[in-house]
């Protein structure tokens, strides 16, 4: 499933990038690696969905660019970890219809509606991509960045050992509150604005996973 490796320097350090190819969808992904994370102490760990809006373009309508950021800032901090960043735009809906829903939107649809007057449910989004590209790494333990129970919940039934949640949490702008809060309230993202603790990086670390998931 690997088709290539190469050093990539960043603006974060030098990481080793890897491509992978679904041989099912003949989807392409990546991804982003520094230090050694094979063997058994838990890896930290983000797996990140495609967002050219807001990874690229600068989109202030989403959180997807600063949590991006925000785990490659700890990754390069711990000096150890993996980002794994799956095509999959748009919550697997795609960048023309991501673009559809932008627009539904902007006349007043929030982020799940919008969805499903384009006839698609809340999230398409598959990772079992995710799991087989974790276990090409050598990975066999994650300590996972997400706000996602969803995704936790995925991960584990794909049979990924997470030993730790650790939140990713950004301020809410003008432009994006609304679209948290409907994350939080109608997807369950797992957001706070008065988070415990917080890490230079923005990343805000819990001890362990939490137990309702």
């Amino acid at each position: 499933m690997r088709t290539a490796s190469c050093d990539l320097m960043t603006e974060y350090g030098e990481f080793r990038l890897h491509g992978f190819a679904d041989p099912h969808s003949g989807q392409e992904h990546a991804a982003l690696v520094l230090g050694d994370v094979s063997g058994s102490i838990p890896v930290l760990t983000r797996v990140h969905s495609e967002c050219l809006t807001g990874d690229t373009l600068g989109s202030l309508h989403c959180d997807c660019g600063a949590q991006f950021k925000s785990a490659m800032n700890a990754i390069a901090a711990e000096g150890r970890g993996a980002l794994l960043y799956l095509r999959q735009e748009g919550r697997g809906i795609g960048l023309v219809n991501k673009i559809r829903a932008y627009a539904l939107q902007r006349a007043g649809a929030d982020t799940v509606d919008a969805n499903h007057l384009l006839g698609f449910p809340d999230d398409l989004r598959d990772y079992g991509i995710a799991a087989r590209m974790l276990a090409h790494l050598g990975v066999s333990s994650v300590r996972l960045m997400t706000n996602n129970p969803a995704k936790l919940a995925s991960l584990k039934t794909l049979g990924v050992s997470i030993a730790e949640r650790i939140p990713l949490v950004s301020q809410p702008g003008v432009h994006n509150r609304s679209y948290l809060m409907t994350k939080s309230k109608r997807m369950g993202h797992l957001l706070s604005t008065t988070p415990q603790t917080a890490a230079p990086s923005s990343v805000q670390f819990r001890t362990s996973i939490d137990h309702q998931l």
